[in-house]
């Protein structure tokens, strides 16, 4: 059985990844660790999660496939009998699709909050001629 998607048109091509990009994010995901998305008046974002009780050293940011990646993961703490543990401890992965020209700029912990700053870098209009080849013509360039 064919699948008719948006990006089957033969004028689209080479925009498979695309469609595996909406894929991913429509599954959607966990909700933890909470975040707010911001954008400032320059195009800049910035993504700030609450990340209570993890430390720097629990916390790490990457760039993986286009892709922003967070992981927090807290270290067991000995010793402790809780009677009441409300405030989450457990690991997490976060996730964002980057689209082409975005890059992450930097990243600080404040307060309990992972605030990450995105930039678009200005795209520049790329022209190129190509040449045009005859039959029957050899030598020089192919």
């Amino acid at each position: 059985m064919n699948r008719h998607t948006l990006f089957s048109s033969p004028y689209l091509l080479g925009f498979e990844h695309l469609e595996r990009l909406l894929e991913r994010s429509a599954r959607g995901g966990d909700a933890y660790p909470p975040c707010n998305i911001e954008q400032s008046s320059d195009g800049a974002i910035r993504i700030t999660l609450a990340v209570a009780g993890f430390s720097r050293d629990e916390l790490t940011v990457t760039e993986e496939d286009r892709q922003l990646v967070i992981r927090g993961k807290q270290a067991e703490q000995d010793g402790k009998t809780f009677l009441h543990r409300g405030i989450a401890a457990r690991q997490f992965l976060r996730s964002f699709v980057l689209a082409d020209g975005i890059e992450v700029s930097s990243a600080a912990l404040e307060n309990g909050l992972l605030m990450i700053d995105l930039a678009r870098k200005a795209a520049k209009a790329d022209v190129r001629v190509v040449t045009i080849r005859t039959e029957g013509k050899t030598g020089g360039q192919p």
